[in-house]
């Protein structure tokens, strides 16, 4: 059987330069073949000469081998006539890059590589990548849920734009963004530029061991927790305050300045649940898949590294939406067995979600 093909799904504001980052791609001699599927026509297209918008599917070969496509009607189907266009040695690809519109929301683009066999059996969802303008990025996660869905969605983020703010409203963007989403890294890129391994293989639907949460964010949740201990039990041995003040200010958002990003109340938010003792393994999928039956559609995404009971490996799990998936991963080697989970959704209940976490520990 033939290796999957991955798919990066390219998501972002309206303006953010996806286009660039597009026509880059598309021209650049990079060695790659690459398609790429325009999912519906947006304010943007790539180029009007390269795609004739005739409401008929459309595949452009380009000068550097990639090829483009535009539809409008269903992705599965114009991902399984890639396939068979490619099976039949009409077209050649390695890999696939889907544009989102500026106002989509990624989720159903993701869930189609888990809910569909037959796309399922020939390609594999690599990450949701999404562009952030730094001039207009905080009026619309104010104004749009969607672009606020885009952030939680994302395994990668990229600040475009960032030469046109100030290092103060830049901070205060980023700050904003990984409130929302501490595990995908933030980067800024004037988007000629960003290093296309940045962008690919990224792996972030992959389940394994590896769960990166941004230490900012962790740091962040720490001073809160200064304030306010009634929490204690899904703290954690790693919720150490120790960290001293100096270390926070290097990182350009320390303690010094919280005050100021307060007043965006954001529905899509971020928490991150610890604790060095094991789960009891019928009591926490009890309450998972209660979690996921209720607050199914507002969970964006979730992973973790779990320490169960009686394992003596590390069980990672993810999902988007109600789709989890969960696998024994590799030995705690040389590392304390601890689990750290983290939940990205809109509205989520986190304070009932840790309390009923805390409760599954054995």
């Amino acid at each position: 059987m033939s290796k999957l093909i991955p798919v990066t799904i390219l998501t972002g504001f309206l303006g953010s330069g996806k286009t660039t980052l597009l026509k880059r791609i598309l021209n650049e001699q990079h060695g790659m073949k690459i398609a790429v599927i325009e999912n519906e026509f947006g304010e943007e297209n790539i180029d009007n000469e390269i795609l004739v918008q005739d409401g008929r599917e459309q595949i452009v070969q380009m000068s550097n081998g990639c090829i483009c496509c535009t539809i409008r009607g269903d992705l599965v189907q114009a991902l399984s006539d890639l396939i068979g266009r490619r099976d039949a040695g009409e077209i050649d690809f390695d890999r696939v890059v889907i544009e989102t519109t500026g106002v989509a929301n990624p989720g159903p683009v993701a869930q189609t590589f888990f809910m569909d066999d037959e796309i399922a059996s020939r390609y594999l969802l690599d990450a949701v990548v999404t562009l952030v303008d730094a001039k207009h990025g905080n009026q619309q996660l104010d104004k749009q849920e969607e672009a606020q869905r885009q952030v939680g969605f994302a395994d990668a983020i990229f600040i475009t734009k960032a030469d046109l703010v100030s290092a103060d409203e830049l901070a205060d963007l980023r700050h904003r963004v990984l409130q929302m989403n501490p595990r995908a890294p933030i980067g800024t890129a004037h988007f000629g530029e960003a290093p296309i391994d940045s962008i690919f293989d990224l792996r972030g639907f992959n389940l394994n061991a590896k769960l990166e949460i941004d230490p900012d964010f962790l740091r962040a949740e720490e001073h809160e927790h200064d304030h306010d201990h009634e929490h204690g039990e899904h703290c954690g041995a790693d919720c150490g305050h120790d960290h001293d003040h100096e270390h926070a200010h290097d990182h350009g958002h320390g303690h010094h300045n919280h005050h100021h990003h307060h007043h965006h109340t954001d529905r899509i938010g971020s928490f991150v649940f610890r604790s060095d003792k094991p789960f009891h393994y019928g009591k926490l999928e009890e309450f998972l898949s209660g979690i996921l039956t209720v607050y199914g559609e507002k969970l964006l995404r979730y992973k973790g590294v779990l320490y169960m009971e009686g394992v003596d490996r590390k069980v990672v799990f993810q999902g988007v939406h109600q789709l989890m998936g969960s696998d024994i991963g590799g030995k705690w080697e040389d590392e304390t067995p601890s689990t750290k989970m983290v939940f990205i959704g809109v509205d989520l209940p986190k304070d009932a979600i840790l309390k009923g976490l805390a409760n599954c520990l054995a």
